[in-house]
């Protein structure tokens, strides 16, 4: 055997070595991008339901009606979210929660909230700050 024929077939192995390694590589690598646009999505859901709640009691505070209020938070708010209004004492309380994004088994619930002094408090001089 010529040597220049031994070359070639040592090379012929390693490159059948290198497709078997970058067979099994590929998969993981997918894998692993998709759950990082999977985070992503979720980021940003997240920081949509935070938007929301503070949207929501930026208007309940103003003392805008109760309708007005939730659609004021859903417009904010990821698709599918649920809005819950509330007042304790001169404070305004909307907490905002939705199904974040993505695959079923991922399943996560994304919840913000958000608290406004009541404006008719402050009017009324009591429980506002001075």
């Amino acid at each position: 055997m010529a040597r220049g024929e031994r070359g070639e077939r040592g090379r012929g192995g390693e490159d059948g070595m290198v497709t078997a390694e970058a067979a099994v590589a590929m998969p993981a690598l997918v894998i692993f991008a998709m759950g990082l646009v999977w985070a992503l999505m979720a980021a940003s859901a997240q920081i949509q339901c935070v938007d929301a709640a503070r949207t929501g009691a930026r208007a309940a505070a103003r003392s805008e009606p109760y309708a007005v209020v939730v659609a004021a938070a859903r417009a904010a708010a990821p698709a599918d979210a649920r809005v819950a209004v509330a007042r304790e004492g001169g404070l305004w309380r909307v907490r905002v929660s939705a199904p974040a994004p993505g695959p079923g088994r991922w399943a996560l619930t994304l919840r913000a909230e958000a608290v406004a002094l009541a404006e008719d408090t402050i009017r009324s001089g009591s429980g506002g700050p001075p």
